[in-house]
């Protein structure tokens, strides 16, 4: 313990008491006592580590907003006019983090930096206060947020081209891009253009118990009482883990999708995560019986969450992974 960075060791202690709450029998989220557990940080438009940031309110009503982050100028970016957009969606089961959590604020910096990209990351109302479908359409809204955007008056340093978007997101925030997505399929934008999707690790389920869910169940991460305490607090009241936000691969469930243009989606998957079985159906079923474009990515090594900590070789595969594909369906960014 006393060799793995600062940051990794702080999520360890989070998801050890997040543990202990999924091991109770009510559905509730003590949220002053967690944060203790999950350091903020502040927008600050002054570059930290190459990148500026900015709080911007896209719900007064409902106090939705996102953190942009924006790359500093270099001479890389001399025939860059406008970045692309990647709109991320944060893991923590619907239940915990926000775009301002240290882990985040950590993430999509190194994203916006490493990738030359506006990273939008959408801090969605969070369970079991804000049950499903809520976080879906908190996470569409700032899509049509963004649509409607004057990005020649936003006062930013670098401008950003929502006509080359790309909806990414880890765990639960995984499995929000999917059903973000298959709502903007059907919906007319103005500007806002859908490239690709990236799922790292999303967080899909369904009341059978899969084999990599019993192998590691005990994961350190993301454990096996902790997921099945996600689904509950996020789940409409009375339903299982068969829900379609959860088993977007049982029964019909391929009608939405089947409707509406679905991107190209980068699938990321770790060897050691409880989820990896899920994704690997997931990848058969938008693939063989969908008919979508998907590319699979698979980290034999990788556990849950392996993406939040730099110094793993697998991180920086991710970064690769995710530039190689960005660069694929719109080209070079120089």
């Amino acid at each position: 313990m006393e060799k793995l960075p600062l940051k990794f060791r702080i999520l360890l202690h989070f998801h050890s008491f997040a543990s202990s709450i999924s091991r109770r029998s009510n559905v509730t989220v003590n949220r002053f006592f967690m944060s203790f557990f999950d350091p903020k940080f502040s927008p600050s438009s002054k570059p930290r580590n190459g990148v500026s940031t900015y709080d911007v309110v896209f719900d007064p009503s409902h106090n939705l907003w996102f953190r942009l982050f924006l790359p500093s100028s270099s001479s890389a970016d001399k025939n860059v006019t406008d970045l692309p957009v990647v709109v991320y969606y944060h893991g923590g089961g619907f239940v915990f983090f926000s775009a301002n959590s240290m882990a985040y604020d950590d993430f999509c910096r190194r994203l916006a930096r490493e990738l030359r990209v506006a990273v939008v990351s959408v801090n969605y109302r969070l369970s079991p206060e804000h049950r499903c479908p809520i976080p879906y359409e908190d996470g569409f809204d700032a899509l049509k947020f963004l649509d409607g955007m004057d990005l020649d008056d936003g006062g930013f340093p670098v401008k950003f081209d929502v006509s080359r978007c790309f909806l990414a997101g880890d765990s639960a925030g995984g499995n929000l891009t999917h059903h973000v997505a298959v709502r903007a399929g059907g919906y007319n934008f103005k500007k806002l253009k859908i490239k690709g999707i990236i799922a790292i690790q999303p967080f899909f389920g369904g009341e059978e118990r899969v084999e990599s869910e019993i192998k590691f169940s005990k994961s350190p991460m993301l454990n096996l009482k902790q997921s099945d305490w996600y689904w509950k607090a996020f789940l409409p009241k009375g339903c299982d883990r068969n829900h379609p936000a959860a088993h977007v691969f049982g029964p019909g469930a391929g009608d939405d999708i089947s409707k509406v243009k679905f991107p190209a989606t980068l699938l990321i998957l770790g060897g050691k995560d409880q989820l990896v079985d899920w994704g690997k159906r997931y990848y058969e079923w938008l693939k063989d019986e969908c008919g979508k474009e998907v590319d699979l990515v698979e980290y034999p090594n990788a556990i849950h969450g392996f993406y939040i900590v730099p110094e793993l070789k697998d991180s920086s595969l991710l970064i690769k992974d995710m530039n190689d594909f960005i660069h694929k369906l719109i080209g070079t960014l120089n």
